[in-house]
């Protein structure tokens, strides 16, 4: 199986890519177009900003490349927002591949701290990322900026509001939440979308 993370200028490639070695797989790192193209399995991770990034994703020419490729795709953090329709962290369009829209958290209490950072539960739906998941699991989170509820949520968590921690549309797959960080429970959803077929 060739299982492709493109490279592009995100913070977390490297936990991503150590992840999947641990799992017996040995990915390309690249940002080749064709190689892209012909992977068996695409994953987008991000940590970064969302203008910078979609700036840097447009002048590559990989912004519809992405939004087009028919095999299945992971987005992680950043790369999940960038799936979506609009972001707020620098009023930006994205990929447009989920019909929503992401938002900065505006913290309501006094012990409301932004960014979310740390470990929350994931409540899910029936979904192929959680095949085998029979209660609420905990993964990692570091975001200041996060997806409504729609549609398209196959997961949600609670943070100040009830917010999409993972969103499935047709071949993709988004997690807000990093699973390369989240110990077993992570190296499950990552095995779950690797035997997606």
């Amino acid at each position: 199986m060739k299982v492709v993370i493109i490279k592009y200028n995100a913070g977390n490639i490297f936990s991503v890519d150590y992840a999947l070695r641990r799992l017996g797989v040995e990915p390309i790192v690249t940002a080749d177009k064709e190689i892209i193209r012909s992977a068996d399995k695409v994953i987008f991770p991000g940590v970064g900003e969302a203008k910078t990034t979609m700036e840097y994703l447009c002048s590559n020419r990989l912004d519809r490349l992405i939004a087009d490729l028919q095999q299945p795709v992971l987005g992680i953090c950043l790369g999940m927002q960038l799936m979506c329709n609009y972001s707020e962290e620098g009023n930006v369009q994205c990929l447009g591949i989920f019909n929503a829209d992401v938002k900065r958290f505006t913290p309501e209490r006094h012990e409301d701290k932004v960014p979310h950072m740390g470990w929350n539960t994931l409540c899910c739906k029936d979904n192929i990322l959680f095949h085998g998941f029979d209660k609420e699991e905990f993964v990692y989170f570091v975001h200041s900026f996060y997806v409504p509820l729609n549609e398209f949520t196959a997961a949600q968590t609670n943070y100040i509001l009830p917010f999409s921690s993972a969103l499935h549309k047709n071949n993709f797959y988004a997690t807000q939440f990093h699973p390369e960080k989240s110990g077993k429970i992570g190296e499950r959803i990552l095995q779950n979308f690797l035997e997606r077929t």
